[in-house]
């Protein structure tokens, strides 16, 4: 399978760098089966039905990107140099992985000051990762970096603006909970608090699942063949209680629909046997056309990357000449993309 089935051409003018307000006006392209409709979030509960039961990622996103400088006294007087930081995951031990830029501007044992109360030392470098060990934990460290840090915003809105204090509202979801991801599940953001609770009034379920989002999810797949490319990994945790409510509404003839891909490749993960039960670890899951879903019936996902391994994953889900059909739908359609973007549901 070459990378090139998976590319398309995206006009710049479709790229979201910021949200529909409110956040369930955006567009819902539904693809169900052969069948196409243009509809928009709020009008979810025509598409599901009672039994139904969606499937949402409770992780948070940390303000992950941090601007600081690091100060070198030298007998020519102090050299600072401003350094750029996007935390990557915590490490056994308390320091962070991270990126920093530019990375040659700091050594081992040097401090990056990022505010008042929060700065880092640098310990080391792992291949293009670094090792920070921070000032504080815990509480003091969750305060000090919601003050100094941003949002991590994916690289193509980055480098079209700085993230912003709206982006630490738009870039959560709304029932956000366990902290740990740099990654927002972009599908989920569109949902507000009525449209939850008018879907659990006609019979919808839902049930939290946790998969932190890392970096690794922007980063593009290099390899021609795409068997070759290897997935970053995330944590994820499903509780014995989530595993029993999604295999219920299968078993009453339910359909369990993840919103965003992070919820699929989850419950993918850990129901691989086609029993669902609860699970906790790193997941690699690569997702390619040909891959037997075990647990998932459809997807809520907004629109993705060409040549990414989302591209793919979708693919696997409707087919490639499907989803090349959904995808000039929304283009001819003037649907946005990407993490601001709007939403599809996709029911094979």
């Amino acid at each position: 399978m070459k990378l090139s089935e998976f590319n398309f051409d995206l006009p710049e003018r479709l790229i979201a760098t910021r949200p529909a307000r409110p956040r369930t006006s955006a567009k819902l392209l539904v693809a169900e089966g052969a069948d196409t409709r243009d509809l928009t979030v709020a009008d979810l509960g025509s598409v599901l039905r009672a039994g139904d039961r969606l499937v949402l990622n409770d992780t948070k996103v940390i303000p992950a990107r941090l601007f600081g400088t690091r100060t070198r006294v030298s007998a020519h007087g102090d050299g600072v140099a401003k350094i750029e930081v996007t935390l990557l995951e915590p490490r056994a031990g308390g320091a962070w992985a991270a990126l920093v830029k530019p990375l040659r501007k700091v050594r081992e044992g040097e401090e990056i000051v990022f505010s008042p109360d929060l700065s880092a030392v640098f310990e080391g470098r792992v291949e293009d990762q670094a090792l920070l060990r921070f000032n504080c934990a815990g509480s003091d460290f969750d305060a000090a970096l919601n003050a100094a840090g941003a949002m991590p915003l994916p690289p193509y809105i980055a480098a079209k603006r700085a993230a912003d204090a709206q982006d630490k509202e738009d870039y959560q979801t709304i029932w956000a909970d366990k902290s740990g991801a740099v990654a927002a599940p972009t599908a989920s953001l569109h949902f507000e608090q009525w449209l939850l609770d008018d879907l659990g009034a006609m019979g919808v379920g839902f049930t939290h699942v946790t998969l932190h989002v890392g970096a690794g999810t922007f980063l593009p797949v290099k390899v021609d063949d795409v068997s070759e490319h290897k997935m970053h990994a995330e944590w994820g945790q499903i509780t014995q209680a989530a595993a029993d409510e999604i295999m219920a509404t299968k078993a009453a003839g339910g359909r369990v629909i993840p919103v965003g891909t992070t919820a699929l490749r989850l419950i993918e993960s850990a129901g691989r046997s086609g029993v669902l039960r609860a699970w906790e670890g790193e997941t690699d899951i690569f997702i390619t056309p040909g891959f037997a879903f075990q647990i998932a019936d459809g997807l809520m996902t907004n629109f993705h990357l060409p040549k990414s391994t989302l591209m793919m994953l979708v693919s696997a889900l409707m087919g490639i000449e499907r989803i090349r059909e959904i995808y000039a739908h929304a283009i001819e359609n003037e649907y946005r993309f990407f993490s601001y973007g709007d939403s599809s549901i996709l029911l094979p």
